[in-house]
């Protein structure tokens, strides 16, 4: 009961956290220089420069803009309303922004455009999550029963080599060595995009095998920024629990050392690993800006990039409460493992 109780508190705080996210996010487009009012009196100024004839819209004269077609240009966004009606009205009326069409594409709904992004940042996303934890969690446990054996000095010295190349320069140099955009280097995979252009319609396998040679250098460039963490914290936290006196109880009364790891040790040891699963949630759909731009992969985190850069805060502030809305319950979701894991945890209140 105590659990549930717990649970149900962390659940009802989800709500005042997610709104205060989104509200000062909100208030921030709002008051910050160089939104797409003033973005849309600068391209009217420059179309209208010279010009000294008075537009048809009564607004702009010889490159000026009256204020009474600034007026109506923030009736049309919106943004003459008080912030807290625009935030009920964004956030309600709206559903979080997702009904708003897009400055940069107005044909096109924030949603609209978020939903032709989410497979491919999943798809992305959950292969580097798979792959990083079948390679990692294993390697950190086969480190921590050779510590300080030879594999443990040649793994960890190819662990901090991956930590100390950015992500970003990784993705560079792989372009630069197997995507032939250097002379004279190897010419072996795309140099961007995630799927070719078939004449036919490929079949299932075709399909999975161009995918997979789509995203062999991105996935790599995925699974490097997280490959050192998360390899040296399995392999810490079960030096940590070996060490434990428990674990040492555990072969006094004769059981084997294989069984005190296996059984006990190994159990408490995937706490800090399983309570980590749950904020990699948000980042699934956030995606990677750097990685994206580099292979041209048309993802989650180019079109935030290009939203922000482009001043279209309809689809970047739905982006975001998206975004903190699966980081939340990612981390509800940390909780529940956590609790599965370790059910000595007491939740009762003091």
């Amino acid at each position: 009961m105590d659990k549930l109780s717990y649970l149900a508190r962390r659940l009802f705080l989800l709500i005042p956290t997610f709104v205060g996210i989104t509200l000062v996010c909100f208030s921030l487009t709002r008051f910050l220089p160089g939104g797409p009012v003033e973005l849309k009196l600068m391209k009217m100024r420059g179309m209208n420069s010279g010009v000294g004839e008075v537009a048809s819209s009564g607004g702009v004269s010889g490159g000026n803009v009256t204020e009474e077609y600034r007026r109506d240009l923030e009736k049309q966004f919106g943004f003459d309303k008080p912030i807290y009606e625009q935030y009920y009205n964004w956030l309600v009326v709206n559903r979080m922004g997702m009904n708003l069409p897009s400055y940069d594409y107005p044909n096109k709904t924030a949603w609209q455009l978020i939903k032709s992004r989410i497979p491919v940042s999943l798809w992305f996303g959950l292969t580097a999550f798979i792959l990083t934890y079948m390679v990692c969690v294993p390697l950190g446990i086969l480190k921590a029963l050779a510590h300080r054996q030879g594999f443990d000095a040649f793994s960890s010295f190819v662990v901090f080599v991956s930590y100390a190349i950015p992500s970003f320069a990784l993705g560079m140099a792989l372009k630069a060595l197997f995507c032939g955009t250097v002379e004279g280097l190897w010419d072996f995979f795309p140099i961007g995009g995630v799927s070719s252009d078939f004449d036919v319609d490929p079949t299932f396998w075709q399909w999975i095998s161009d995918r997979m040679w789509h995203m062999a250098l991105p996935i790599a460039c995925y699974v490097s920024s997280s490959f050192a963490m998360l390899t040296l914290l399995m392999k810490n936290s079960l030096l940590d629990q070996i060490s434990a006196d428990y674990v040492r109880t555990v072969i006094a009364k004769g059981g084997t050392r294989r069984r005190a790891i296996w059984l006990h040790a190994f159990r408490n040891a995937l706490i800090p690993i399983a309570t980590g699963l749950g904020p990699m949630i948000g980042l699934l759909f956030a995606g990677s800006i750097i990685i994206e731009t580099i292979f041209e992969i048309p993802g989650m985190g180019r079109l935030s990039w290009d939203a922000l850069i482009g001043r279209d805060y309809s689809v970047f502030l739905a982006l975001l409460s998206l975004t903190a809305l699966f980081q939340l319950i990612g981390n509800l979701i940390s909780d529940i493992l956590y609790m599965v894991i370790d059910p000595r945890i007491d939740f009762s209140r003091k």
